[in-house]
């Protein structure tokens, strides 16, 4: 069950993305646009690889908030890198995603 204040924020979101970029993502579509904004190199061609490795990087900056990981520095082509802290507790799918939703409303409460 969800709570109905995360999700007036969540569709706050999706309306924001959608009126930016014109299209509604889901989760996975929030994570991969965050990890393009925290690569800093703007819209580009990437691979699938390089499309995964920006939704990790988008997981990693919404998580770095409540202390799962830390920011640990670029490398060389300027890929941002984190480190894990602390493990995630072990949630099912939906708590699994919550999560996330309320990472990425706060993220985007803070950025924008």
């Amino acid at each position: 069950m969800t709570d109905p204040h995360i999700e007036k924020r969540w569709h706050s979101v999706q309306e924001f993305i959608q009126k930016n970029f014109g299209k509604v993502p889901d989760l996975n579509g929030i994570l991969f646009i965050i990890g393009v904004q925290e690569l800093g190199k703007g819209f580009q061609y990437f691979t699938k690889e390089q499309k995964q490795d920006l939704m990790h990087v988008g997981i990693c900056r919404i998580l770095s908030k409540s202390g799962y990981y830390q920011y640990d520095g670029t490398d060389q082509e300027g890929w941002p890198h984190y480190k894990l802290l602390k493990e995630l507790p072990s949630f099912n799918l939906l708590e699994q995603e919550n999560l996330l939703k309320i990472h990425v409303i706060e993220y985007f409460e803070e950025i924008f």
